[in-house]
């Protein structure tokens, strides 16, 4: 069994959790996922099955959209409301003092990650050391955020737009922490702010269009009809333009060989064989065409 699943991940599960429950719902131990979330946060989880694992650090690398909770006027140590409340106070945020202040967080920039992450120092991970009351230095890491839209004023507890939450909608690179960027947006303001809710909507090519909650995966597998819910491997590259490769060719690229295709404009592509069979994702250099990794059954 080879192929992504798309998974809309509950809340309250981790990412681990989700690729355990598969590898025994499928019965197979080749099972990946292709970004983590964190437990509180739901919505789009790629997840890769049998040879599909391999391309794991293609999704990884995308770009991501959620839809954020941000709640004004609270500071927490894990920048969520699941958090220990570090400070309060009272906050009414306008409209226009949020727009005000999104502009700082648009584009390339620095963002130090919080301490509970899963991001190791000295072989540690940090929420590990926050766990134990400890806190270190962190490295600032590149990240790109290229939209920041308000979408919602109040939440579902609070009916009346009184200033103390709002949704934002991010689009952002990988490695960027949502819960960060609402800690920020708070000190930015003044009145300090942390994550309420996160959904993701989309994982490249991916969006909840195309996801499943864990029971109708679950469904389909004791029904037989897996097909339904397991898409093709070569749909993560589906952005890249298809070629399709002659005999020849296609065992060249097989044994990892270079072929030589004139007039193909320099770039990546998806190579398949005479059959039909996705073979590799490809690339082009002046006129030379090489796998960048192979897909394939090998016999």
């Amino acid at each position: 069994m080879n192929g992504i699943l798309i998974i809309d991940k509950p809340a309250g599960w981790t990412s681990h959790d989700v690729v355990a429950k598969l590898r025994g719902v499928l019965r197979i131990k080749r099972v990946g996922h292709g970004g983590t979330l964190d437990p509180m946060a739901t919505g789009v989880l790629p997840v890769f099955v049998g040879r599909a694992t391999r391309a794991v650090e293609f999704c990884e690398g995308s770009d991501k959209e959620y839809i954020a909770g941000i709640r004004f006027g609270i500071v927490t140590d894990t920048q969520d409301i699941t958090g220990n409340t570090l400070s309060s106070c009272e906050a009414a945020v306008s409209e226009e003092e949020l727009l005000a202040v999104i502009p700082r967080f648009l584009h390339a920039q620095k963002q130090v990650p919080p301490m509970y992450s899963a991001i190791k120092i000295g072989g540690v991970k940090l929420y590990e050391l926050a766990r134990r009351g400890k806190e270190v230095t962190r490295p600032a890491r590149d990240v790109f955020i290229s939209e920041i839209e308000v979408v919602g004023w109040g939440c579902e507890s609070d009916s009346a737009a009184n200033g103390s939450h709002a949704s934002l909608r991010v689009v952002c690179s990988k490695g960027t922490y949502i819960r960060t960027l609402c800690h920020d947006i708070g000190a930015a303001l003044g009145c300090g702010a942390a994550m309420s809710a996160l959904r993701r909507t989309r994982v490249g090519e991916f969006s909840l269009d195309r996801a499943f909650t864990l029971d109708e995966v679950c469904q389909a597998v004791a029904t037989g009809e897996i097909e339904k819910v397991l898409l093709p491997l070569d749909t993560l590259f589906e952005c890249y333009p298809k070629v399709a490769l002659d005999t020849e060719y296609a065992n060249r690229c097989k044994n990892g060989a270079v072929c030589l295709m004139r007039g193909m404009a320099d770039g990546k592509y998806r190579l398949y064989d005479s059959s039909g069979q996705f073979l590799a994702l490809g690339e082009a250099r002046n006129f030379k065409v090489r796998a960048i990794k192979s897909f394939f059954e090998p016999l």
